[in-house]
Formats: structure tokens, C-alpha cells, sequence
């Protein structure tokens, strides 16, 4: 039975992981190196179960039991060190990825099961860095977390059966939709949604059609509840940029190349939301979408 989990890093993923599974009664241990983006994440626990309060989906006993089943963590050994499951969900960095999962594996139980949060790094090359490939699988959450309800299961080469099984209902027990995928570059959800969003930054790199034009068609014609420009501002140009480099350096297909626009905004820094701009300008204080100045005028 899994009821101790710890999820490393308290970014905007692990803080909502950690949202999610506290709200279904988990105990859980939010682990981060900063004590500053540790109490950040608290906050912004505490904000996103105001709004749900505010629509009613749950109670003020349930917001107080919710933050009773979290503490925090700086030191990654004591973190793990009681989890029946770990969620790694640190920057889409295999580097990264890969070192923490030889920290955890050496501190968690060895019972333990070792879940990666990545939305495109091969499970697989994440398991062989433990000692246990059978206990390592995907869980990639979509953002943001407490109300998205897909989560992509991903099949490592050695992953146990009972593992799969163990997190798809575990999924299913949080309110989620569990959807198997093997491990290939990129799974499913990525390999997909982003040669489309780097296929939108060439139609706008080409000078097809400008940034309002291809958000539009794409939201009114396809249904899309966000174009992909807006979509790629959303997720961050940066991590856009290192999933599509996943695909191309894992298929060697030329069709999975970056856009040269894509890999010039990362290196401005202009990384969308959380960098104040992107294809959008998100300095304004507003929630009006204003195309960032160095689009305008772009026939």
C-alpha cells in the first residue's frame, strides 16, 4: 500500500504532485534544495486550494487536512528515506534526472517504487542508473496538476508489471486518467504536441501568418483551447526547446530539428511566462494576451 510519498522538487509540477496526493490523503514529503522555493510552493498550495474552496469543490477541513499531510525537506536522503513512492519531478534536464535518481535509489526503501515526473527522457536510461529498473517508471502529470486529469504512465524497458499496475490504479484512486505509453523519445503526449508547437513557431519564423493569426486559427479551427504559440509561452520556450532536442537527437529524423526562432528566444531568455515574455508580453499585469513587441509589425 502506498500512503508515504515524496516528491523531489518543488517547482510548478512537484508542488501541484504534491497538491494532489495530499488532498487524497497521502503523506507527503516535498523536498527541495532551497528552503525559499520550498516555502514558495507552500503558498501556492495554499492559493490553489482557496480557488477550490472558492468553487466549492472542497471544504475548509479538507484545505487544513490537505496541508496537515505536507512537510518540506531540504535534504534529499532524509526526504525519501520512509517513501513508498518517490516523484521525481526536477527541471527536464537528463543530467539532472539522472543524478537524483542514484541519490534517491542509494536513500529510498528498497521496496520502494521510483516514479519520474519527465515529460521525454527515456525511462529506461533512468532505471539503469538504480539498482532497481523493475521499481522505476514514468508518471508525467500534466500541468498545472490539481486540474488536469491525464496522467502519462510510462513502461521503462525493466519495469515490473505489478509496478504498471500499482500506478495506474494509484492514478485512478488520485481522480486521474492513467494512459500506458512505452518508452520511446517524447512518449506520447510530446512527441505529438510538440512538432506541432515547433511546426507553429516556423509557420510564424517563415512569415506565413503572425502570432494572433496562427493562435487564432488554431483555437476557432481546431478546437485547441490555447493556440500553440500561447501554449509554448505556457510550458516554457526552454523546456519546448529540450523536448524537441530529445526527438531529433533520439529519432535522428530532420523533422524534429528545432526552429531557429525557438532556439534563439531560449537563448534571449525570452522563455515565456515565467520569464515576463515570449511570442506574449506578460509584464503588463493583465490577462490580455499583448504579442510581444518583437513581433509586431510582421507581415
Amino acid at each position: 500500500m502506498i500512503k508515504n510519498v515524496s516528491v523531489v522538487g518543488a517547482g510548478a509540477m512537484g508542488n501541484g504532485i504534491a497538491h494532489v496526493f495530499a488532498q487524497h490523503g497521502h503523506i507527503v514529503t516535498l523536498i527541495d534544495i532551497s528552503a525559499a522555493q520550498l516555502e514558495k510552493a507552500m503558498a501556492t498550495i495554499k492559493k490553489n486550494l482557496g480557488r477550490q474552496f472558492e468553487k466549492g469543490t472542497i471544504g475548509e477541513v479538507q484545505i487544513q487536512e490537505t496541508l496537515d499531510n505536507i512537510t518540506t525537506e531540504t535534504d534529499l536522503a532524509r526526504g525519501v528515506a520512509t517513501a513508498h513512492l518517490v516523484v521525481e519531478a526536477a527541471t527536464e534536464n537528463e543530467a539532472v534526472k539522472l543524478k537524483l535518481f542514484e541519490q534517491i535509489d542509494a536513500a529510498a526503501p528498497q521496496d520502494c517504487i521510483l516514479a519520474s515526473n519527465t515529460s521525454s527522457i527515456s525511462i529506461t536510461k533512468i532505471a539503469s542508473v538504480t539498482t532497481r529498473p523493475q521499481n522505476v517508471i514514468g508518471m508525467h502529470f500534466m500541468n498545472p496538476v490539481p486540474v488536469m486529469k491525464l496522467v502519462e504512465v510510462i513502461n521503462g524497458y525493466a519495469t515490473d508489471s505489478f509496478v504498471t499496475g500499482t500506478i495506474v490504479e494509484l492514478s485512478k484512486k488520485l481522480g486521474k486518467v492513467p494512459a500506458l505509453a512505452h518508452d520511446y523519445p517524447g512518449f506520447v503526449a510530446n512527441r505529438i504536441l510538440m512538432p506541432m508547437i515547433n511546426e507553429a513557431i516556423n509557420t510564424l519564423h517563415e512569415g506565413v501568418a503572425d502570432v494572433e493569426a496562427i493562435d487564432t486559427i488554431m483555437k476557432l479551427g481546431m478546437a485547441h483551447p490555447m493556440g500553440p504559440l500561447q501554449l509554448a509561452d505556457f510550458i516554457g520556450l526552454d523546456v519546448c526547446l529540450s523536448i524537441m532536442q530529445v526527438l531529433f537527437n533520439g529519432f535522428g529524423n530532420p523533422k524534429y530539428a528545432p526552429c531557429p526562432l525557438l532556439v534563439n528566444m531560449v537563448a534571449a531568455k525570452k522563455l515565456g511566462i515565467k520569464a515576463g515574455e515570449g511570442f506574449y508580453n506578460y509584464s503588463q499585469g493583465t490577462k490580455e494576451l499583448i504579442v510581444s513587441e518583437r513581433f509586431r509589425g510582421k507581415d
